[in-house]
Formats: C-alpha cells, sequence, structure tokens
C-alpha cells in the first residue's frame, strides 16, 4: 500500500528588506530625491539651513509666510524649505518662553515676565488693562526676535557649513551607486 504523499514545508522566500522608517521616508528620502534631481549641494544647503533658522523664528504664524518668500526670493526649492522649517516647530516652541523672556529682560521688562503665570495675567488685565499685557508682550516679543536674529546669522553659517559636505558626500555616493562598473 502506497504512502500518501506528504506536503513539502513551505520554502522560505527571500527576506525583504525592511522598511524605512518614518524619518527616513518624510525627511531624508525628500533632500536625497532633491540632489538626485540634480538640485547642487550648497543650493539645498542654503535651503535646509535657512529653513531651521526660520523655523526657530519666536513668533508664530509667520514661518511659512517667510521661509517661502525667501526661497523664492533667493530661487531655492520652496518645498525643502517648507519641511525644513516645520521641523523645528517642537523646537520652536519649547524657546519660545525663554525667548519671550530673555526679550523681556532686553528691553527693561524682564522683572514683569520672569514670573508671569496666568494669574498674574488676570491680575494685570484687572489692574491696568488689555494695553498694559499688549505693551508688555509686544516690548517682550520685539526683543525676542532681536535676539533671534543676532542668532540666526551664525547659526545659518554654521549649519550651510556642515549640510553643503554633508549632502555633497550623499551626492557622490549617489553618483557611485549608478555609475555602471568599468572593464570587464
Amino acid at each position: 500500500m502506497p504512502l500518501p504523499e506528504t506536503p513539502s514545508p513551505p520554502v522560505a522566500a527571500p527576506a525583504a528588506a525592511p522598511p524605512h522608517s518614518w524619518f527616513r521616508r518624510k525627511v531624508i528620502d525628500p533632500f536625497v530625491g532633491l540632489l538626485k534631481a540634480g538640485l547642487s549641494p550648497e543650493k539645498l544647503a542654503l535651503t535646509v539651513a535657512l529653513g531651521v533658522a526660520f523655523g526657530l523664528v519666536p513668533t508664530f504664524g509667520v514661518t511659512t509666510v517667510v521661509s517661502a518668500a525667501t526661497a523664492l526670493r533667493l530661487r531655492l526649492n520652496v518645498a525643502a524649505m517648507q519641511l525644513a522649517a516645520h521641523l523645528m516647530s517642537a523646537f520652536q516652541l519649547a524657546l519660545l518662553i525663554p525667548m519671550l523672556r530673555a526679550g523681556a529682560i532686553l528691553l527693561g521688562q524682564g522683572h514683569r515676565v520672569a514670573h508671569l503665570t496666568v494669574g498674574g495675567l488676570r491680575r494685570l488685565i484687572d489692574d491696568e488693562g488689555w494695553v498694559a499685557v499688549g505693551k508688555l508682550l509686544w516690548r517682550a516679543q520685539l526683543g525676542a526676535l532681536l535676539l533671534w536674529a543676532l542668532a540666526a546669522v551664525p547659526l545659518v553659517a554654521v549649519l550651510y557649513a556642515v549640510f553643503r559636505v554633508v549632502f555633497r558626500r550623499v551626492l557622490a555616493r549617489q553618483s557611485a551607486d549608478v555609475q555602471p562598473v568599468a572593464g570587464g
């Protein structure tokens, strides 16, 4: 009596490459794609450096407009600058209060802003009105913008130098991967 045929165990397919991380797909790959599309490492480095600086502006609501206008004026990639700027949102939030406090100190309102709380803000509104609140926060905001402007210049210079080297290496590696092997 013949034995019934037993099914052979399934052959394992070659392991697929693990999926790329979110950071790689959403941040790294778009920048590499721009290099592959012909954007020079220098232009991309300037785009990213300015985008980072604009992303740290201590004022809400200006990042998109200022970075887009700058990218258009300098003929840089608007989407890349927006990506770099908006990646800085968490840092912008973390730096906002310290920058406002420093700005208030710079313009002579530090003693009033150093320990400002919601309760203190309510008392200020009750005692002196909204005009006093506006004047206090306006000075803090202006001081924060002045400090940001002073810090942005060296920040952009350093980031440009670093990203220029990084993007040149990435482009060289990409070019080396694409070129056929000579000889044979």
